[in-house]
Parts: structure tokens; sequence; C-alpha cells
């Protein structure tokens, strides 16, 4: 007998339980009906796009709540009309594994007579369907779904989604509008500037003033509405912050032109209003797209967990949501699926891998009356477990509400930012005001360029170019310019910053915190040390033979390892048996073979002096050990090479694991690290951030898996692996695509480059500012010329932050 590949799922069982039909076999009578659904589908294709790689066996879920889908209360809830009277509704489909799952599910749902639109997120597994009510029921695009081999739930988007969705749609529209008309207001300027050397008739000058007046207006009170509902609910709560400045300024402007335009005497700067507009609602639609994607996180990391678990009642299987799921309930699961709850084995053991959670590389072996996480994969069984915490207790949800925490919290330099701003703000107004007072009621006129105009309007315009030189257009543009230049050079590193402010975060670093496993480790296992008892041709064929029956990782890396040093032959082996998170016994001839860790050994009654503190692989003929394998998690090449850069920049650094201590100071001493803390939690590494962050130091946390989620979120700058969990990337700040720590090197080098032009733009932005506003107190420049300035700067801030390009 041998274990053989199922023709549906891949994955590869005993031959005695395999459904045989003619040349095909199946695991179950799940995998064989949809074989025969695809195949009658004319979508056997799915075959091909799914090449070498395993799925999950269908779910075997009931069909007895799809009445649910039908009724009047849910359609209300989770469906809504399109323009077209058609029926649309968002699910998250359980099951998808891989790109070739995402064109099935699409396929089957557009051959779907009635269905108009089927588009699914591979990310999120969120699929939007489009069908038409009064020939086609949900229940029965549910029911087409799970023919498959797949499920589907409603997907409950939050009030917060919406808003966020709404407001992101809102700005950009704004934006839009502003642009377009400041593009064509500029176009004009250029006439009205060069007239204003060259010569220009009235007639013409009026036409152009007018031209601008109706391109103005709705970028002022149209794309400009949001700063005056900041303004108007910051004096509300008696704060002076940037919204009025912004108002103020471009309100004070927009009048004295509105008054040159009917006939006073003087140039118009409509388009010094339509800039100040632009450029600051830029800046607030970036913010906006900060608050979704914040909403958007927490919506994907919830969704990563399946919505419903198999309880098994009274020898009866049902699905309940997890929410509805109860302590002391029993829970049917699977080979690939995700633990839904925390509970206890109570029939069967298995392999779990809680990489996501612990940050080990080795699959786990928990028996009855082990307890499993949330969140963690069963790899290698199916058992039943009983509830000990309900879904809100639960290590998952227990870590999402820790996210939900850290999202919610601001940093103190955004307090800090606001603290500027408002004191910026005030002070402006405040020196603009007392310019026109002084030149109002005491008669000063200093300046050469007011000749015929009466006092009040001197004083106006006065007042009107202090506002205008001083708008933060230069220090507005100093930090979000530089960062956009960084931050396209760091993409060409193969580094992925969310945000820009995390170059100035990343530049101040002062400790950086490491992940070991599959961050300064390459997170696959490798052959450390190899040693035969017997080596001969025949016994290395036998191990490669038993070797290639399995598809552990500690099997694969062995394997490798033969295949490397050693030229071997596959033999025949009979009886392969998988002896569950214990390895594998088969025979050959008249040999008995086994291969796997020490618990498999003693089992057959084979002594054996072990080393617990690495993972061994031992394989045995006839009860004699023939060879024993060490293996541990090689360290990434490039690792040694980013710390002793960080050392040279005088930042720490500082390793945590959820491996040993032995294996955890093995890495430390090679790499040159000598602060490190091994056996630690999920919560022992939020902690620990949050403790340096306590001190007053700036905190970059480096890691990948669920484990290093809520730490990350706790650090000033989180930092993911291009082969993070799904989760650690989603609360990251920093994704490093390539996966190699070089690129985490050069991020550190661009950011630092980066933040020194930041400084050299701000620094100049707010050197024009102390010169430039003295001289227009002074009345040595009028509007016109403060515009003209305040567009040099800007134009100098954008040339300095192009500089970071040069090597």
């Amino acid at each position: 007998m041998s274990v053989i590949e199922c023709n549906h799922c891949h994955l590869s069982f005993d031959e005695k339980i395999m459904i045989k039909e003619n040349d095909l076999n199946f695991c179950c009578g799940g995998c064989q009906n949809v074989y025969h659904i695809l195949k009658s589908e004319n979508l056997d294709s799915f075959y091909e796009k799914l090449g070498n790689k395993t799925i999950s066996a269908p779910l075997q879920v009931s069909n007895d709540d799809l009445a649910k889908f039908d009724s009047e209360n849910f359609l209300n809830n989770y469906t809504t009309l399109t323009k077209d009277g058609f029926t649309q509704i968002d699910l998250i489909l359980e099951g998808i594994h891989c790109a070739a799952c995402v064109w099935l599910n699409e396929k089957i749902l557009y051959d779907t007579k009635g269905v108009v639109e089927a588009n699914i997120n591979f990310t999120t597994n969120k699929a939007r369907v489009i069908f038409n009510s009064d020939i086609l029921k949900l229940s029965q695009i549910i029911q087409k779904i799970r023919s498959i081999g797949y499920n589907a739930y409603a997907y409950d988007s939050s009030i917060a989604d919406k808003e966020a969705t709404k407001a992101k749609q809102d700005y950009f529209v704004r934006m839009m509008v502003a642009v377009v008309c400041t593009m064509n207001i500029m176009m004009l300027s250029v006439a009205k500037y060069t007239g204003f050397f060259t010569g220009m008739s009235n007639e013409v000058k009026h036409m152009i003033h007018l031209a601008e007046f109706l391109l103005t207006t709705p970028v002022l009170f149209f794309s400009g509405f949001v700063f005056y509902k900041g303004a108007f609910y910051g004096i509300k709560n008696r704060m002076v912050n940037m919204d009025l400045l912004v108002c103020t300024g471009a309100t004070m402007t927009y009048i004295y032109s509105l008054t040159v335009l009917f006939g006073a005497k003087g140039e118009s700067y409509f388009d010094s209003v339509s800039m100040i507009i632009t450029f600051v609602l830029v800046g607030k639609y970036l913010e906006v797209i900060g608050k979704k994607s914040a909403v958007d996180t927490l919506d994907k990391i919830k969704s990563t967990l399946p919505l419903e678990a198999v309880i098994i009642k009274d020898g009866k299987k049902e699905t309940k949501a997890l929410n509805l799921v109860k302590v002391g309930d029993i829970v049917e699961l699977k080979i690939g699926e995700k633990v839904p709850v925390d509970g206890k084995i109570t029939f069967g053991s298995a392999t779990f891998d809680e990489s996501s959670l612990t940050g080990e590389s080795i699959p786990i072996y928990k028996k009855e009356g082990d307890t499993l996480y949330s969140g963690t994969i069963i790899l290698d069984s199916t058992i039943l477990f009983e509830v000990t915490k309900d879904f809100k207790n639960s290590t998952f949800s227990s870590i999402v509400t820790l996210l939900e925490d850290s999202l919610n919290s601001k940093p103190k330099i955004q307090t800090l930012a606001n603290k500027l701003s408002r004191g910026f703000s005030l002070t402006i107004l405040t020196i603009a005001f007392v310019t026109f007072l002084v030149w109002y009621y005491l008669g000063v006129d200093l300046g050469f360029y007011f000749e015929g105009t009466n006092q009040f309007e001197r004083s106006f315009i006065t007042a009107v170019s202090v506002v205008v030189i001083a708008c933060p257009c230069a220090l507005a543009l100093a930090t979000p310019m530089a960062s956009l230049v960084g931050i396209s050079e760091l993409a060409k590193k193969s580094l992925l910053f969310k945000e820009a402010k995390f170059i100035e975060t990343l530049a101040n670093a002062d400790v950086v915190v490491f992940d070991k496993t599959g961050t300064l480790t390459k997170g696959e296992l490798e052959v450390s040390s190899a040693k035969f008892f017997k080596e001969s041709k025949d016994s290395l064929n036998l191990l490669y033979s038993l070797l290639d029956s399995s598809t552990h990782p500690v099997s694969k890396a062995v394997k490798k390892y033969i295949i490397e040093n050693y030229k071997v032959e596959h033999l025949i082996l009979e009886d392969i048996k998988n002896i569950e998170a214990k390895g594998l016994s088969a025979r050959y001839e008249n040999s008995e073979l086994l291969g796997g860790n020490e618990v498999l050994l003693k089992d057959f009654g084979i002594n054996f002096e072990f080393n617990s503190k690495t993972t061994q692989y031992i394989f045995a003929q006839d009860k004699k050990i023939v060879a024993s394998f060490e293996l541990k998690d090689e360290i990434k090449d490039d690792a040694k090479e980013l710390i002793d850069y960080l050392k040279e920049q005088n930042i720490q650094t500082v390793m945590l694991t959820g491996d040993n201590n032995f294996v955890a100071s093995n890495v430390a001493k090679e790499l040159g690290i000598t602060n490190y803390r091994a056996s630690f939690s999920p919560q022992d590494k939020a902690d620990f951030i949050k403790e340096l962050k306590n001190s007053g130091k700036t905190v970059v946390m480096v890691g990948d898996g669920v484990n290093d989620s809520v730490a990350l979120s706790f650090s000033d700058v989180a930092i993911a692996m291009g082969n993070s969990a799904d989760i650690s990337m989603m609360v990251s700040d920093i994704v490093l695509l390539s996966s190699k720590l070089k690129s985490l090197k050069d991020a550190f080098i661009i950011s630092k480059k980066t933040y020194k032009h930041i400084k050299q733009n701000l620094s100049f932005s707010l050197f024009y500012n102390a010169i430039t506003i003295p001289i227009a107190m002074a009345g040595f420049i009028i509007p016109l010329f403060a515009a003209l300035s305040m567009s040099l700067s800007s134009l100098v801030v954008v040339f300095n932050s192009l500089r970071i390009k040069l090597k």
C-alpha cells in the first residue's frame, strides 16, 4: 500500500481510505462531487491553474441555513440597489487559497444566470456580487459557491468604513476641482504678470481678472469649504488652527481682488487664493487616506479568521457564527483550517503551525488535553476540541483589541505639530492685525508703492501682503516634497512606506527591535549537522525514499541535504504510514524503517541520546539507529551587515523571540547583538516596546507573523518583511518587499538623507518668513510681489528636494 494524491485537492492520503473511480482517486465525497461539477461546467482548467499546489478538502457545510439569506431582514441589512436596479452584496469567501481559487469562484458566479458582476479581492477574500434578484435568489448564489467546496458569508461593513470612504471620495472631488481650476488660473497669470511689466490695456486686464474670478470662486467656496468648516469648529472650541490661517489669507486676498475687479486701483491676486487652497487641500487628502487605511486595517485583520465553526452536538454537525460559540461546545477542525477560538483537544492529535502567534518555525505536536490558540493552523489531521474561551476573549480577538487601542492613540509628534500650527497661525494673524492698526491709526507710510491710495486701502493691502507672504506654502511643501522624492527612491530599493512621516521617525530612531524567525533568520529549516552510524549505499537509498514519502518541513529539509550531498536512488517502499506529528514508518522487503522525531522512536522502544536544544530527525532500520540530523534556521546573509551599520550609527539593537534561550543566544552571538530576550509572548513583546517608548526612546520594530503585530502597532515605526503574515503587513508602516535586510539598511540611509533635506527646506522656509514678513509689514511688498515671493520660495523647496536623487 502507499500514499496517493486526491485528484481534486491534491492532498496525499493512505490508499486504503481513497474513493476509487476508474483511474481517479478522491479523499472524500466532497472532492468527488466538486470534481464532477467542474467537469460538467467545463471548468476543469482550474486544475491547470492550480498546478502542484494543494487546497483544503471541500467544506462540509449544511444548507439548512440557506433560507435566512432570502429573508427580508437579512436583505435589508446587507444588500443595496445599484443605479441600474440590480442587487449588490459584499461576501467573505472561506476557503480561498490561491489565484486559482479566485478564478474558479468568479467563473462559476459569472456563469450563473442572473449574476451581472462578480469581483473577488484575493488579499481580503472579499467578493462583490451584483445580481438580478428577479431571476436569482441570494441563497442560490451561496449554494452555488458551496457546491464547489467554498463557503460565503455576508460582509458586515462598519459605519466607520462607510464614513471614511465617503470622506475620501469627497476630498478627492474637491481636490480635483481645485487642481483643474488652479492650472487654468496659472496660465492666465502668466499673461497678467507679463503685462504688469510690459504694459497691458485696462480692458484686457479686466477680462483676465474676470476669468480668474470665475475660476477661483469654486476653488475657494467648494474646494476650500473643508477649511472654513475646520476654522468654524476651531473657533467654536476656542482653538486657532491652520484652517483659520488658510481661510483668513485666502478670504482677505479674495475680497481685495474683488474690489480690484469692480474698479478699485491695483492688481488682483486670485491666483494666490487658488494656490493657497490647492496646496493645503492635497495635504488634507493624504490625511484622509491615512484614516481610511486605519479602518481597512482592522477590517482585514478581523476577516482572517473563519466567521463560523462546525459544532458537534448529539452526534450531528451544525455551523455557528463565532460570536454564538459558547464555552463547552465541541468544535471539529480539519486539515488546513484555522483554529477559530481557544480550546482543549478532546479527540485526536495533530501538529499545529503556531508561527503566526509564537514566532516558532517548528510545527508543534499537540494531543488530547493540550491547549489550542485561535489563529493557529492545523497541519495534518482532523480533531475535536472543547471551547475554553469564547470568541471575544480568545487569543486572536485579544490581539485585535490591542490593535484597535493602539490605532486610536495619537503619537506625541502629532500633538506637538498641532501646537506648533496653532502658534504659527495665531502669530501671523496677530502680526497682520497689528500691521493694519499701525498703518491705519498711526498713519505710518514707510512704503513707496501706495501713492494715490487712501489710508484704509494702504493698511488693508499691507495686512494682506503679510498674510499672503507668510502663507505656509513653502512650509507646507518642505516635508511632503522631500518625502515624496525620498519615497520614490526608497521604492526603487524595494521599500514601501505607507506614510511619508515615517521617514522622519526612522531617521531619528534610537532603538531597532528585531524579531528573530523570518526576520534575522531565513525562516527555513536547514540541516546543521548530520551523523551516520551506518553509512552505506542501501541505507542512503532507503532514507531518501522514506523522506520522499513525506511533505513535512523537517523531512523536506533533510531530503534537500541528502540530495545535495549524495547520489541516491528512489526505492519502492511498502506499508507507508504517516504517524501524526511524529514521523513515518514503512517496510522494504524484510526491513522495518522509521524516520521522525524522538517521540516516534520512543514509541517503538528505541533508546537514543536526544539533544532537546535542537530539532532532530532520526532514521532507524530494524530498530537500529542509522543516522541522525540536527536542523536549524539559518541566519540571513545580510543580517550581520545591517547590525554593524546600526552600531556605527549609534542605534541600539534588540532581538525578541518566542524561541528558547539556547537558540536565541546562538543567533545573538553570531550577529553581535548583546541585548536579546527569549521565550517572549506577543504581550511580552508589546510590553517591552512600551517600556522603551516610556523611557523616551524612538523605537523601530522589525518583524513578521501575527505574534509581532501587537508589538509592531505600539512601535514608532513598524517594519514588516515581504514574507510576513498578512496581519503584520497590515499594521506595519514600512514593508520590505524583497525580504532582504540590505533593503532595511537602504531605508535608514535614504531616510536620513531625506530628513536632512527636510530640515534644509524647513530652515529655508523659516528664514524666508523671518526676512520677508518684516519687509511686508514695513509696506515694501504689495500682494502681487508677496504672491510671487511665495511661489519662488516654493520652487526653492521643490528643487532642493529633487537633490535627494543625486548620489
